[in-house]
């Protein structure tokens, strides 16, 4: 790729159990759960990820000179733009509007995750810049030897992103609610930094939940059994019922998980009249717990916040995590101490014309993004500072 550099080999390998789970690590790092060989591989080999769910993998591996797996990035082409948390669904519809095919598509990405990461996965011992720069020039070479409408590569790193400039890559950014860990040793360290209105409201919701009977339990480990992930993905299921949304993850999935992850794993469980009724699924990762899918069977009210917010923040606290994500979405995540934060992303549109509009839309958009982070954090519940 780099005439003044070493000869670099680039693969497209379409499993990634064609690549040593060790040497996929060895890229990935120990900080995001989310790249890690064991989820992607358990998506793959759940069916969650497959040619009939619409994420085909193309996975880009390059190798050093001496053979050995010097980066990599977990890449699918999609036939769809569902699972993918930053939403293209206009850009296609305008697309094809004027005629065009806009899938599939290439998506650089942790499938379903809408969790910041490296999505270019270099080893630490070897060139990050000359490798990056493999990466991607490999997507692109891939956008146009398929054919395929576009490449966009999703809740990268803010450093990744300000490089993917370099490469004529559109950059993009959204919006999420991140609560930081400001060296708490307790909740109540937590609620000592709130407003005495927020604080108080906290305590009132936290109580409501005990007050129904409702018992939480936090399970990560040894502690995860067979029958919370029927009980779980029951509660799964039910969300994405409710919501007309599709059930991306299969129940063997969560099996996998399990078997592969469970240090990984912090599955918040709602016990009622000793039957499991809701939970919240977490993963942690180096410095960060991710919160990710949250369902019930049964009514609770704040049950919502304290599965997936309050029980976060205590466990967070309790393992020294630096901050927890939670997810998409939400203003309501403000009151309760998570805070509005830019998300990145970068495209790149093969057609010159389409590109250019994109281009246009994303600029706005960007100061759009800007403005709200910036009008959202004036709700901070959060005492101001003398």
């Amino acid at each position: 790729m780099d005439e003044t550099g070493p000869i670099i080999e680039v693969r497209i390998q379409e499993r990634i159990a064609d690549i040593p789970k060790a040497e996929w690590d060895a890229c990935a790092g120990p900080d995001n759960p989310f790249t890690s060989y064991d989820f992607l591989s358990a998506l793959e080999e759940s069916g969650s990820v497959d040619v009939e769910e619409g994420w085909l993998p193309r996975h880009v591996a390059a190798y050093a000179p001496d053979g050995q797996l010097a980066a990599v990035a977990p890449l699918y082409l999609k036939g769809h733009s569902q699972g993918e948390y930053v939403f293209d669904h206009g850009w296609a519809q305008a697309w094809e509007r004027a005629g065009g095919d806009y899938y599939p598509k290439l998506v650089c990405a942790a499938p379903f995750t809408p969790a910041t990461g490296r999505r270019l996965l270099v080893r630490p011992e070897v060139d990050q810049e000359q490798y990056e720069a493999a990466l991607i020039s490999a997507m692109l070479q891939l956008v146009d030897n398929s054919g395929v409408s576009s490449l966009h590569i999703n809740f990268l790193t803010k450093g990744e992103w300000d490089r993917t400039a370099e490469y004529g890559l559109i950059q993009r950014t959204g919006q999420q609610y991140h609560w930081e860990n400001q060296g708490y040793q307790a909740f109540d360290d937590f609620l000592a930094q709130l407003s005495s209105r927020k604080r108080k409201n906290i305590r009132k919701e936290r109580e409501a939940v005990a007050a129904q009977g409702v018992k939480m339990h936090i399970l990560t480990g040894d502690d995860l059994k067979e029958e919370h992930w029927d009980a779980f993905y029951a509660f799964y299921r039910s969300t994405t019922d409710k919501k007309w949304g599709m059930d991306y993850l299969k129940r063997p999935f969560f099996s996998l998980l399990g078997e592969r992850m469970a240090d990984r794993v912090a599955l918040v469980m709602a016990e009622y009249d000793d039957q499991w009724v809701a939970g919240a699924l977490n993963l942690i990762g180096e410095d960060t717990l991710y919160g990710r899918n949250w369902g019930c069977l049964a009514h609770f009210k704040n049950l919502h916040f304290e599965a997936c917010y309050y029980q976060a923040i205590d466990f967070a606290i309790e393992r020294g995590l630096k901050r927890v994500e939670a997810g998409a979405q939400g203003q309501h995540k403000i009151q309760r101490g998570y805070l509005p934060v830019e998300t990145y992303s970068a495209h790149f549109i093969a057609d010159p014309n389409f590109r250019a509009a994109v281009a246009d839309f994303v600029r706005r958009e960007r100061r759009a993004v800007g403005e709200e982070i910036e009008f959202l954090a004036d709700f901070s519940p959060f005492r101001k500072s003398e």
